[in-house]
């Protein structure tokens, strides 16, 4: 992409349509735009082509944010929450910028590696809803279509979370769902405040396969 990133965010409804584009959206508020924690904000920027970010100096974004400068802001529309780096307090560059952001980022699909470990764990979604899964496997991006499109109908709800049954710190995970490899594709359905679960081991993965299994636990 030729677009310049990040992108300049000069009022209060640029930084709106910017953060609704987005399933992640990262703005960093600086006085400054010149400032030696702006340039390694925007270093982060090239790092991480698939997320947005935006950069704003308007004091009236800054004021409307409640951001103080040099802070940097991740929005997640999947649980519309958001996450803040303050710059000032500590050394903060390009690389643990970068790692904030993939700490963060959650999305209407997830999937779960040891670093989106800790975004799920501190996510304000109280039910996650796991597809464990080949991927490998042929039929892979059509469970995976039909999954985000269940996704969809559970934002703000229900963290979709895909689990690669090929990795091996995934392990662990399987063993706890008490399942094993001959038993997939299944879903698994988890309430973190008292860890109860239900597991469903599935044929093939569909839209109202997941309707009726989350239905049936929130309920």
């Amino acid at each position: 992409s030729t677009t310049e990133k990040p992108i300049l965010l000069n009022s209060i409804p640029d930084a709106e349509a910017f953060i609704s584009s987005a399933e992640v959206a990262v703005i960093g508020f600086f006085q400054e735009p010149q400032s030696p924690e702006a340039e390694q904000f925007r270093l982060a920027a090239g790092q991480i082509p698939e997320v947005p970010f935006g950069l704003s100096s308007g004091a009236a974004v800054l004021s409307h944010y409640g951001a103080s400068e040099n802070t940097v802001a991740l929005f997640r529309r999947v649980d519309n929450d958001r996450r803040d780096l303050d710059m000032n307090k500590r050394e903060v560059d390009a690389e643990k910028l970068t790692r904030f952001v993939r700490m963060n980022e959650l999305r209407l699909v997830t999937e779960y590696n040891p670093v989106t470990a800790i975004g799920v764990m501190q996510s304000s979604l109280q039910f996650n809803l796991l597809l464990i899964t080949d991927k490998m496997s042929p039929k892979h991006p059509e469970r995976m279509r039909k999954f985000r499109a269940a996704a969809e109908l559970y934002k703000g709800k229900i963290l979709f979370i895909l689990l690669d049954s090929n990795l091996k710190s995934n392990e662990r995970v399987l063993s706890y769902f008490q399942l094993k490899k001959s038993q997939l594709p299944a879903l698994a359905v988890f309430h973190t405040p008292d860890d109860e679960h239900q597991v469903l081991t599935v044929d093939e993965i569909s839209i109202e396969h997941v309707q009726d299994f989350c239905n049936h636990f929130l309920q």
